[in-house]
């Protein structure tokens, strides 16, 4: 799974998902896309999940590209601990994507293949997802 090697700090704040999406809007590398339509953390196990299903119903032929990257480390407390005594440890990483935002993109294969691949990742992602083509 996708996780830094290295990070500034430890434990950042969780911080807010106001707006669209203005950088990462349009399908730059592949010809077809997954768009976000809502704002949204995804881990990098949903990320995965996704490339998965991507990479297998189109049977290893054309390219993806991964246009988000968990760069967010989101921290738990253990169960049933009192509140006070800090902030948790980190648990595991998430992408801010905001609506707008290309998550996968996909290159070599027709058009049919492509938007079915894209809606079975859709389904492994927890918000609305729409296919798009690249505008020329």
């Amino acid at each position: 799974m996708l996780a830094p090697k290295r990070v500034a700090h430890r434990k950042t704040h969780r911080g807010r998902m106001r707006g669209k999406a203005y950088r990462g809007s349009n399908v730059s590398f592949g010809q077809f896309g997954l768009r976000a339509m809502a704002p949204a953390w995804i881990s990098s196990r949903q990320i995965e999940a996704a490339r998965i299903a991507i990479t297998r119903h189109i049977k290893r032929g054309g390219k993806v590209w991964i246009r988000i990257y968990p760069d967010k480390p989101v921290t738990k407390k253990a169960a049933e601990t009192r509140m006070g005594k800090g902030k948790g440890n980190p648990e595991f990483w998430v992408a801010v994507v905001k609506p707008g935002r290309i998550m996968f993109e996909l290159d070599g294969v027709n058009e049919a293949t492509a938007r079915e691949a894209m809606l079975l990742a859709a389904r492994k992602i927890p918000i609305p997802c729409r296919f798009v083509a690249r505008e020329e």
